[in-house]
């Protein structure tokens, strides 16, 4: 990992440097994403039916080859061990309960004359949720994207999950049907999104879609925005640690690895007061990666976008957090709350030397869909909110109407408006 000092001269280029990825669009892969949203489009179940045949390895016939059920979703859930059962309905109801909490309700107030108005909230229609599968299971992610659209009241949620050579892991579909998704289909990649986005003869077209996925997701992802909203478009994973010496080593240490070993483009930060103690931690990352079975995406990861950061003081410290902005910020500190709220800019937050970050990753209760690369500066956590829309409401009375229609005639006079003048002005007495 790079070794960094808030003391040197040239301690903000590194910061910024260390903090650099490309994010620009690969030409190669838009032109084949691109292809692939058109034909879906336009052929509809046929293109998905051979994407899917060509990318997965599948042998589908039929779209009807490619489609689960309600009753396939509980047989999966039911083939499961007890304990995993548990532990899917303990997650679920955790993040049902946290997500309640953020359901926006409908509100209207009165003026003094008389005129009406407020705000009326109501849930998307439908959701499609994109969830990656074969060997890697993330039943996690289907909690985390469909119980939010369950709370807001979405009446259909689409999963779609790619099968490589076939193969359904059971524990992904159990988590369906933990989590209250509608239906789902057996495709990925970009023809999956492209099917969520244009609809095909059996896709039925959502009006969102949210989830994370690979390059090829994320440029289908931001292709079809606009023509569907989108959750965001997820950079590599992240974690910020802030540490005053009081939590053991091997525990920081451990927690820095949880990221590392996403991929070797995650990135770690370690902010520390102490040199010894920044050292200390550094020897247990030595010691601990002989047990890590990732061990080679681990250093990869800290070799490439890892730090350790010596500042002079935790106020400091967190203002560098702002400055990071990261998806993860770990307070492991004394009294974190009082230091939480020098926080202006994260993802999510998790304060004491007891909370792990991976415990947010399943189940603690609030979103693991979170923004990266920055983007905290002005983004949020995927929530109940995302899969609410907010309509304007405006009643005017008649005595209401002789006040606001004299003001809304000289504005759109002012902007040559005729036809937007002489509408308020009908309605006015004299």
């Amino acid at each position: 990992m790079k070794k960094l000092n808030t003391q040197s001269p040239d301690f903000q280029a590194e910061l910024k440097a260390l903090l650099a990825f490309e994010t620009a669009q690969n030409p190669e892969i838009d032109r084949i994403v691109a292809d692939i949203c058109a034909d879906v489009q336009k052929r509809g179940d046929a293109a998905l039916i051979e994407y899917t045949n060509r990318f997965d390895g599948t042998s589908a016939q039929t779209i009807t080859d490619l489609i689960l059920t309600q009753d396939d979703l509980q047989a999966a859930f039911e083939r499961l061990q007890p304990e995993i059962q548990t532990a899917l309905k303990t997650a679920a109801a955790r993040v049902e309960s946290y997500h309640q909490r953020q359901k926006m309700e409908s509100w209207t107030y009165e003026d003094e004359d008389g005129t009406l108005l407020g705000q009326q909230i109501t849930p998307l229609d439908r959701v499609g949720i994109y969830v990656p599968g074969g060997k890697a299971a993330y039943p996690s992610s289907v909690i985390m994207n469909a119980m939010p659209a369950h709370v807001a009241g979405v009446k259909e949620i689409i999963m779609v999950v790619p099968t490589p050579k076939g193969e359904r892991n059971d524990i992904v579909l159990a988590a369906a049907f933990v989590a209250g998704v509608t239906k789902v289909f057996t495709v990925g990649g970009a023809q999956a999104v492209a099917a969520l986005a244009y609809g095909t003869e059996s896709v039925p077209q959502v009006d969102k879609i949210t989830g994370p996925g690979n390059a090829f997701v994320a440029a289908a992802k931001r292709r079809v925005f606009g023509v569907v909203g989108i959750d965001m478009v997820a950079g590599p994973s992240e974690i910020l640690v802030i540490a005053d010496g009081t939590t053991p080593a091997d525990w920081v240490a451990m927690d820095l690895f949880s990221q590392a070993e996403h991929d070797e483009i995650a990135q770690a930060i370690l902010i520390g007061t102490s040199q010894p103690y920044l050292d200390e931690v550094q020897a247990a990352m030595n010691r601990l990666i002989e047990t890590m079975p990732r061990r080679d995406i681990i250093e990869a990861s800290l070799g490439n976008r890892g730090a350790m950061i010596l500042a002079k003081d935790l106020d400091e410290a967190c203002e560098i957090a702002n400055y990071i902005s990261p998806e993860h910020l770990e307070l492991s500190v004394e009294n974190p709350q009082e230091w939480a709220k020098k926080i202006r800019h994260a993802g999510a937050i998790f304060m004491g030397r007891y909370t792990s970050e991976s415990l947010g990753d399943y189940c603690a209760g609030p979103n693991h869909v979170l923004p990266t690369s920055r983007t905290a500066r002005f983004s949020s956590p995927l929530g109940t909110y995302d899969f609410q829309k907010r309509s304007s409401l405006i009643q005017v009375s008649e005595q209401g109407a002789q006040k606001l229609g004299k003001t809304a005639s000289v504005l759109a006079h002012g902007e040559s408006l005729t036809a937007h003048a002489r509408a308020a002005e009908f309605r006015l007495k004299d």
